[in-house]
């Protein structure tokens, strides 16, 4: 067996992981909950979706300055080590792995399926989308480990078609709606102006997250990317750009394509009503298709970083049992052992997700929405980064060592006070079990901590021998 994975990918293919796995479920699953979040408020939800786009671009780009000087195993732990420290790196490595790659995987597993069963008018909490959606996070690991190229090649042509449905959403409903009046409409009036503007906008904002989250595993293959350092910074900037235009621009078409008060009311099925209302029942439901591959394609991203998390603790020989987790299969060039557990791990959350929060809950209170709450961790995580950068990276110019990093830790002080404030109490029930998780992280860290000897106890040993 190998350890180390070869140079497979190149830029393009880096650009259309940053958008593919942002793209996707999220600018479907959310525009309802952010239109909820704000009472229909349309500028306040088209500033949600910009404040967070913002956010995203100015860390990526802070992201992307890391970038262009480390790369070794899975770039996200490699920047926390770098500036921080190897514990630190470590217990980023930890979280990634365990907790927000399998969570936000597992979640978009079920909105594929959940898109699924609204195209076939089914039911979205029942056995049967379940069923597909275990089903597709089976298809999404079988794809990923048995030919990573073919994934990549996948990755690229469902970036090409789920920016399809987006684009004609953006130009249709747009130009429709403001021939009709429907947009103006839309715009100019509040369905619920009890909703407060500043809680409404903290809200829709932790919506928003997930529907921007992903693209941080795109630096999980800096070590099978070609010329990583010249290719990743650009992927991260130009992938976050495209995503942020995409998205505002389709949530405008969104305003033209049907009133704000059926989008909230019809729930799940309120993307399938807007492309029917524009291209027609037949047509919509074919464009519809589109909506659920673009949903795969976000899930075959992020099943990426799922596949290679163990490995990149084991290839640092920290973590459970390094020697096993850091094999590479000599046929695929994958670490199979990692992608197994990494499909456990999403099989877990899935079922959590289910008895959290589609179902009575079978945890008490210990019940938290696992599509926002990680995510806004990792924004948490991201800080002590930033901040060591400045610290550390003294040859860099003023902009890129102080003026982008204080911007960035700022974004991720609001993302972190922005979910404390929607999600109130459930935020503390989160954390115990996010702590009791990392808990067992620092167990693997003592396992493989070097013991250190101390000089007078060796001279000691050795007079006792004598």
């Amino acid at each position: 067996m190998e350890t180390a994975l070869t140079k497979k990918y190149g830029l393009f293919t880096a650009i259309a992981m940053v958008v593919g796995i942002v793209i996707g479920s999220g600018v479907f699953f959310k525009a309802e909950a952010v239109l909820k979040a704000t009472g229909g408020n349309m500028p306040l939800g088209i500033a949600a979706w910009s404040i967070v786009g913002l956010i995203m671009i100015v860390c990526s780009y802070t992201f992307a300055i890391m970038a262009t000087k480390y790369e070794r195993v899975n770039g996200v732990v490699d920047y926390a080590e770098a500036a921080v420290g190897e514990k630190y790196g470590y217990y980023v490595g930890w979280f990634m792995a365990v907790i927000y790659n399998p969570t936000i995987t597992s979640v978009l597993a079920w909105v594929s399926a959940r898109y699924t069963c609204v195209l076939l008018g089914w039911d979205i909490t029942g056995g049967s989308c379940m069923t597909i959606a275990c089903f597709y996070l089976i298809g999404s690991y079988a794809v990923n480990a048995l030919s990573p190229v073919m994934a990549g090649k996948f990755q690229v042509a469902t970036t090409i078609i789920k920016l399809i449905p987006l684009t004609l959403m953006a130009v249709a409903g747009t130009v429709i709606g403001l021939l009709n009046g429907m947009t103006i409409s839309n715009f100019t009036r509040v369905v619920d102006a009890d909703i407060g503007i500043g809680g409404g906008l903290f809200a829709s904002v932790v919506a928003v997250a997930f529907a921007y989250e992903g693209w941080i595993i795109a630096t999980s293959i800096n070590s099978e990317l070609i010329d990583a350092k010249r290719n990743l910074p650009k992927a991260l900037i130009w992938g976050s750009l495209i995503v942020v235009f995409v998205y505002i621009c389709y949530y405008i078409g969104l305003a033209g394509a049907v009133s704000t008060e059926a989008l909230m009311a019809s729930g799940e099925a309120g993307a399938k009503m807007a492309f029917q209302n524009i291209f027609g029942s037949v047509g919509g439901s074919l464009i519809f298709v589109f909506v659920i591959i673009s949903c795969l394609g976000t899930l075959n991203g992020l099943m990426v970083g799922c596949t290679r998390g163990l490995y990149s603790l084991a290839a640092r020989n920290k973590g459970p049992l390094p020697e096993i987790f850091k094999q590479v299969d000599k046929v695929t060039n994958m670490p199979t052992n990692s992608s197994v557990f990494g499909l456990l791990l999403c099989a877990f959350w899935l079922l959590y997700f289910y008895g959290a929060n589609l179902t009575k809950p079978w945890f008490g209170p210990f019940v938290f929405d696992t599509s926002e709450l990680p995510i806004v961790t990792l924004y948490g995580a991201y800080i002590p980064i930033f901040l060591l950068l400045m610290k550390k990276e003294k040859t860099l110019p003023p902009f890129k060592r102080y003026v982008m990093p204080i911007l960035s830790v700022l974004g991720c002080i609001f993302m972190v006070v922005a979910a404390c404030l929607a999600h109130g109490l459930a935020v503390v029930y989160y954390l115990i079990v996010f702590v009791a998780i990392m808990l067992i992280g620092v167990y693997y860290q003592a396992v493989h901590e070097p013991t250190v000897v101390h000089p007078d106890s060796v001279r000691q040993q050795a007079e006792h021998s004598a």
